[in-house]
């Protein structure tokens, strides 16, 4: 028996002597780098497992078939007619053109699943993007923000009419925030292209997309290549410009493992806080006691936005962590409502959630368990704002306020102590005066001449 087992090859010994040539790090390059959406792992969502799934609809193949998602299919398939009857073109058309990019739609979802990429899968898979891409653009569109004509709906439409897009659009909108929610822009690329029959360039795909996730913001540079997905577009359009450059003059004097203190703590230390006019997440400064900081807007989106491109950052290898790090610095001056309080006033916080408790909570939850790089984004501004707090002149200025102006008794203590003090003083003065003029008096007389 030994012998025979020997004698034979174990099945599973051929198996993987089969796939050594996927041990390659240069086949496991191209295999690595094709991914930009994620299935995000049990270990980030324990957190908020709310803020990685979609509530309304689903985009792609992650999520598509959930039972509480299956009431938007019927709107999905509505919209497809629509697109079809309004470009005169056939679906098989627009069928062939994704077909040509199948591979690079699939090579975008790591983890899909052989289910998907069997032949009978393949063909579900085109459908599913067909409808996706076809979908969002309906959607992009009713919200009339990219100058097309979507007139061809009913008046009362629940999806595609003014009173869908004012109550329903915003729930898909933040669908599209979902990092397990995604599709490739290259899909709505090829879509376009067969509607209207010329391509659209990179940049008018990154703008239509972003004009629809931030309908309210500036549009910034995009940059020339075509997005990932609309996360990355979202998040490429928070992250323009540099960051403030470290001169290196404070490396030596600040312990690598000094967080940064409060708002309520710097102001208290003599620095002052200003809203910048750009609202790029790098555009944070510190010069001369003036830490400059951008807007930002903080609503019912807003954690799930940055949950999801924090995600993003962890998952996809080469993405950066601008965000993270921009999270784990508004984690380190805001502890408590009165931080929140001295952001608001300074216009860096724009708070649409009600109490400032609120938005504090919101910033200390979601830094739970965040990564950050040996070299932060921010470290200069971490290391300039921590020099300037540990100069002698700042640090008894903090002291002295935190001790006696924290509270009205304190403040009223000070003020007692001081007057007791100056009029101690005063009563000295007052004692002491009339024996010194007396000695003057005494002094003048003794020197005077005597009368001839």
């Amino acid at each position: 028996m030994a012998a025979a087992g020997g004698s034979s090859r174990r099945a599973w010994v051929v198996e993987v002597e089969k796939t050594l040539d996927e041990a390659d790090a240069a086949v496991e390059v191209s295999r690595w780098q094709r991914h930009c959406i994620y299935r995000v792992p049990e270990c980030i969502k324990d957190l908020k497992p709310k803020a990685y799934r979609p509530q309304v609809v689903s985009l792609g193949p992650f999520h598509h078939g959930d039972e509480e998602l299956q009431p938007m299919e019927e709107h999905k398939r509505r919209a497809l007619r629509h697109l079809l009857r309004r470009a005169k073109q056939p679906l098989e058309a627009f069928a062939a053109a994704v077909e040509e990019v199948a591979e690079q739609l699939e090579s975008a979802y790591l983890d899909l699943g052989e289910s998907w990429r069997r032949e009978e899968g393949r063909e579900r898979f085109l459908e599913t993007m067909i409808v996706d891409g076809c979908f969002l653009l309906e959607v992009m569109r009713a919200a009339g923000l990219d100058g097309r004509n979507t007139g061809d709906y009913a008046h009362n439409d629940p999806i595609f009419s003014h009173h869908g897009v004012l109550y329903m659009v915003p729930y898909i909108r933040r669908d599209m925030l979902m990092l397990e929610n995604q599709i490739p822009l290259l899909l709505l690329q090829k879509l376009v292209a067969v509607e209207s029959g010329k391509p659209p360039n990179d940049d008018a795909i990154n703008r239509m997309v972003l004009r629809f996730m931030s309908p309210t913001s500036r549009l910034p540079p995009t940059g020339t290549s075509l997005g990932l997905h609309p996360l990355d577009v979202r998040r490429r359009s928070m992250l323009y410009g540099s960051y403030q450059d470290d001169s290196g003059r404070s490396r030596d004097i600040v312990p690598e493992t000094d967080i940064i203190r409060s708002a309520v703590e710097l102001y208290e230390a003599g620095i002052r806080f200003k809203k910048t006019n750009s609202d790029s997440l790098r555009n944070i400064r510190f010069r001369h006691g003036l830490l400059t900081m951008p807007a930002v807007s903080v609503d019912d989106s807003t954690e799930y936005m940055f949950l999801n491109m924090m995600a993003f950052e962890r998952l996809h290898v080469g993405a950066g962590n601008d965000v993270t790090a921009y999270i784990f610095f508004m984690d380190n001056i805001i502890d408590s409502a009165k931080d929140v309080a001295l952001l608001s006033t300074s216009g860096i916080i724009q708070n649409a959630v009600g109490s400032d408790k609120a938005v504090a909570q919101l910033f200390n939850s979601i830094s739970k368990d965040v990564v950050l790089e040996p070299d932060s984004a921010l470290d200069a501004v971490h290391r300039e704002v921590n020099a300037y707090c540990r100069k002698p002149w700042n640090l008894w200025r903090a002291n002295l306020i935190h001790t006696y102006f924290r509270s009205p008794w304190a403040f009223m203590s000070l003020a007692a102590a001081v007057f007791l003090l100056v009029m101690t003083v005063m009563q000295t003065v007052y004692t002491v005066l009339p024996f010194y003029q007396q000695d003057q008096a005494s002094n003048s007389s003794l020197a005077a001449p005597a009368p001839m």
